[in-house]
C-alpha cells in the first residue's frame, strides 16, 4: 500500500514521498521509507511496527489479534498546533503532514473520494434543485476548482452524476493527467470555448467535463459579466496551505506562481489575500442570482476569514459559529450520509488482478441489492454495478464504494470468505479519514454537529483507540487532513483480509464499532437521522452485546413553562 500511494499514475511528487494534496506525505524522507520497508519485511505475526511522522520507531513485541502497524502523523502539543511551529518541526524533521491517506497509507488516486463527490452533487441536487430521487443532474452546470490528487474526482464524478461540469486548473500537468485518465472529456486555456462546451452539453441534457486551463477567478468573472447561470459551485483549491501554493493568485501563470513563492513570498502572500477576498466577492455575487454554493471541505471559507473578511462568518465577529455559507458535511453528506453511518469503505485487490475487483464488485453488489433498505442504498447498488464501466482505477485494482456499518461488515466478511476459499487474492479492506466518526473538524467532518462538541478532537481518537483494540492491522492518527494544521484530527485503518478466522473475529467487532461510534456521536448531538439510526440498532443489536446511549429531546414548553 505504501508503494500504491506512490505509484506514478497516483502520486502527486512521488519523488517527494507526496502523494496528494500538495504536502500529504508517505514519510518525510526516503531513508525512512527504506526502513519501514525493511522493518515490514522481517516482521513477524508477533509484533508491531510503531512509525511517529514517519520515523520508524522501531519492531515491538506484541501478539497476533494487535495492529501490524500503527502510525501517528503531525500530532502536536495543544500550545504549539499551530501552522508556524508546526513548519518548524517539520524542518528539523520530527513532524509530518501525512493529510489523511497519504501518511496512512491508503490512498486510491482520485478513485478515493469520487463516489463521495458524485454523492454530494447528486444530494445537493435533490436537496437545493429539486431533482427527484431516480434523477440526475442532467442540464445543469457545475462549476469548481482543482484537478490534484483529491479535486482531480470533480470531473468524473460530475459526468456520472449527469451534469455539464467546468473545472478551472493553473497547472496544466495536472490537465494532462487527468485527460489522459479519462477523468475529464474536454480541455482548453480559451474561456469562450470552456463555457460553450459546456452549455451545448447542458442544452442536450449529456454530461462533460470540462478543464478549463486557467484561474478560476477569471472564470468565474466569465460567467457572472455574460450572465450564465450556475445551478451549483464549488472550489477544491489547496486552500489549507494557501500561501504554500496550494492557492494562485489571479494574474499570475502557474510558472509565474512558483518562481513569486520562491523569490518573494511576502508580496505573494498579499496577492492570494487579494484574490481569495475577490474569489468570495464573486461567490456572493453568483449565489444572489441563484447559485447554490458550497464549501468542499478544502478551508476555503477559513482562508477568506484569514485576510481579514468577517462578512463570511454567520455571527459577524469570528468563526466559532461558522460561515455563512455552507460546508458541503453541513449541508449534504452530513445529514443525508454520515449521519446514517454510510461511508467511503474501500478496498484493493492486491493480487493487481482485474478479474478480482470484477468478482468483489459482484459480491457487493449482490450484497446491497439484497438489502436495499433505503434509497441511498440504491444508489450505492448502481455505482458498484456501473463501477467498471465508468473506469474509475487508477493505479492498483482498488474500489471506493458508501455503505454503511452493517453493510461495510458484510461485505468485508464475505471477501474474506473468497479469499479463503481461494476465488480472490487476498484484499486490503480501509476507508478514507474522511468518515461517519473518522474525523473531527469543526469546518468539515463535524460541520453538522450542534451541541458545540464539533470543536473537540476525541471521536476520531477513540475511532483510532478502539480500531487498535479490536486488532485491525494497521491504525493511522493525523493532525490537520485536508483544512489544514490544528484544524482537524483525523485517523484512518487498513485491513488484510487473508481469508483466516482471525481476520473473521476482527472484522466482526471493528467494523461495527469503526462506524457506530461516529453515528453515537452524532445521535447524542441530537442529529435526527443519527437519532433514528441508533433507535433501530439498538432495537436489533441488543443481543450482540450493543446499548448506544440516547438523547430524549426534552419539551420546550414544558421547560418554558416550569422557568
Amino acid at each position: 500500500m505504501i508503494d500504491n500511494n506512490l505509484d506514478f499514475d497516483i502520486a502527486l511528487y512521488p519523488y517527494e514521498l507526496v502523494t496528494y494534496g500538495e504536502t500529504g506525505q508517505v514519510c518525510q524522507n526516503w531513508m525512512q521509507y527504506r526502513l519501514i520497508r525493511k522493518y515490514l519485511e522481517v516482521m513477524t505475526d508477533e509484533q508491531t511496527l510503531v512509525v511517529m511522522s514517519g520515523h520508524p520507531l522501531g519492531l515491538f513485541h506484541s501478539h497476533k489479534m494487535a495492529p501490524r502497524c500503527i502510525i501517528s502523523n503531525g500530532l502536536m502539543v495543544g500550545m504549539y498546533d499551530n501552522q508556524k511551529d508546526f513548519n518548524r518541526a517539520a524542518a528539523i524533521g520530527v513532524a509530518n503532514y501525512g493529510q489523511m491517506t497519504a501518511g496512512g497509507w491508503m490512498y486510491i488516486g482520485p478513485q478515493g473520494i469520487v463516489h463521495g463527490t458524485f454523492n454530494t452533487l447528486l444530494n445537493a441536487g435533490r436537496l437545493k434543485l429539486g431533482i427527484p430521487e431516480d434523477g440526475n443532474l442532467a442540464g445543469r452546470l457545475f462549476i469548481s476548482a482543482g484537478l490534484g490528487g483529491m479535486s482531480g474526482a470533480q470531473g468524473k464524478a460530475a459526468e456520472i452524476a449527469g451534469a455539464a461540469s467546468i473545472i478551472a486548473e493553473v497547472d496544466d500537468s495536472r490537465i494532462e493527467t487527468r485527460y489522459t485518465q479519462g477523468w475529464v472529456s474536454h480541455r482548453t486555456s480559451d474561456l469562450a470555448e470552456a463555457v460553450k462546451i459546456a452549455q451545448e452539453h447542458q442544452a442536450s441534457k449529456q454530461p462533460c467535463a470540462v478543464a478549463y486551463h486557467g484561474n478560476i477567478v477569471d472564470l468565474l468573472e466569465y460567467v457572472y459579466n455574460n450572465n450564465i447561470h450556475v445551478d451549483l459551485l464549488s472550489d477544491q483549491t489547496s486552500c489549507h496551505v494557501p500561501y504554500d501554493g496550494g492557492y494562485c493568485p489571479q494574474g499570475l501563470t502557474f510558472e509565474e506562481r512558483t518562481r513569486m513563492l520562491d523569490e518573494d513570498p511576502e508580496q505573494f502572500a498579499k496577492l492570494v489575500d487579494k484574490t481569495l477576498q475577490h474569489h468570495y466577492e464573486l461567490v456572493c455575487k453568483l449565489h444572489d442570482k441563484g447559485t447554490y454554493f458550497f464549501d468542499y471541505g478544502n478551508a476555503f471559507l477559513k482562508a477568506v476569514y484569514d485576510t481579514g473578511v468577517k462578512s463570511i462568518c454567520k455571527n459577524g465577529e469570528n468563526d466559532l459559529d461558522g460561515f455563512i455559507f455552507p460546508s458541503y458535511v453541513e449541508d449534504i453528506l452530513g445529514p443525508c450520509l454520515f449521519d446514517y453511518g454510510y461511508g467511503p469503505f474501500r478496498w484493493c485487490c492486491l493480487s493487481r488482478n482485474p478479474e478480482d475487483l470484477d468478482k468483489t464488485d459482484a459480491a457487493a453488489a449482490e450484497y446491497i441489492k439484497a438489502h436495499n433498505r433505503r434509497y441511498q442504498d440504491f444508489d450505492n447498488y448502481v455505482w458498484c454495478r456501473d463501477a467498471k464501466k465508468n473506469k474509475l482505477v487508477v493505479g492498483t485494482q482498488c474500489r471506493i464504494l458508501y455503505q454503511d456499518a452493517m453493510g461495510r461488515m458484510n461485505i468485508a466478511l464475505k471477501f474474506n470468505e473468497m479469499v479463503r476459499n481461494g476465488e480472490i487474492g487476498p484484499v486490503m479492506l480501509g476507508r478514507d479519514h474522511h468518515d461517519t466518526g473518522g474525523t473531527d473538524s469543526p469546518f468539515r467532518e463535524t460541520s453538522n454537529i450542534k451541541d458545540g462538541s464539533n470543536i473537540m478532537a476525541e471521536m476520531a481518537t477513540q475511532c483510532y483507540a478502539g480500531n487498535a483494540a479490536r486488532g485491525m492491522s494497521l491504525i493511522a492518527l493525523h493532525n490537520g487532513g485536508g483544512v489544514g494544521i490544528g484544524k482537524s484530527i483525523n485517523g484512518g485503518f487498513g485491513m488484510v483480509c487473508d481469508g483466516s478466522e482471525r481476520v473473521d473475529q476482527i472484522l466482526r467487532q471493528a467494523m461495527l464499532w469503526d462506524v457506530m461510534g461516529g453515528v453515537a456521536r452524532r445521535s447524542w448531538a441530537r442529529n435526527e437521522n443519527a437519532m433514528s439510526t441508533v433507535r433501530e440498532w439498538n432495537d436489533t443489536q441488543a443481543e450482540n452485546g450493543f446499548m448506544i446511549t440516547e438523547p430524549f429531546i426534552a419539551d420546550e414548553e414544558m421547560i418554558k413553562s416550569l422557568l
